[in-house]
């Protein structure tokens, strides 16, 4: 097993390119995993799969999870233009997600056999990174019970709102996509 994440900020990056990117980080675990598996078949050894996280920040741009509804996002194909915004149907869980500038866009590429086998018990490892991360800034904030993600003011629902969204893509225990923190972010588009 390996337990070391090569960490890179790549920062302001147009949103396909980090896809791509991240697509062929992935795309090599895999292949490495399906060599190891036929490496153990002939008895010869095994190389240690990666594990990579990628850091950056992207230009407007609506994403639509395979889960999601195309009718939840509020601005038709002109809006979208004259805003100058991006939108992908992408491979990964989830309903919209919005990326802009002023939000940290974490993208982990993991092997979860190198830590563990439990995709619930890694995104709740991720809403807690993200919490933990908050309360050194003395933000409170949490969970709300059902939803994925990280959000303020838990205990009023009319103030409530979320911080922190969260979309994986997880196949032969190998994740992409990841999260998107609102640090700065201008949610006006």
């Amino acid at each position: 097993m390996n337990k070391l994440v090569v960490f890179e900020d790549i920062g302001n990056t147009d949103y396909q390119k980090a896809w791509d990117y991240q697509t062929k980080l992935f795309d090599a675990i895999v292949a490495s995993k399906i060599a190891n598996r036929k490496s153990k078949d002939n008895g010869e050894a095994l190389k240690k799969t990666q594990n990579h996280l990628i850091f950056c920040e992207h230009p407007h741009v609506y994403t639509l999870g395979k889960s999601g509804n195309e009718s939840h996002l509020l601005l038709n194909k002109k809006q979208l233009e004259a805003n100058d915004i991006t939108y992908y149907k992408i491979n990964r869980g989830g309903d919209i997600t919005y990326h802009g500038p002023g939000q940290i866009v974490g993208y982990p590429i993991f092997d979860l056999d190198n830590f563990f086998t439990d995709i619930h018990k890694y995104l709740r490892f991720i809403e807690e990174a993200v919490i933990l991360t908050l309360a050194e800034y003395g933000i409170t904030a949490g969970r709300i019970e059902g939803l994925t993600g990280v959000w303020l003011d838990i205990d009023d629902p009319f103030k409530s709102r979320k911080i922190c969204a969260l979309g994986v893509k997880c196949s032969r225990w190998v994740t992409m996509h990841g999260f998107a923190f609102n640090v700065n972010t201008d949610l006006s588009l």
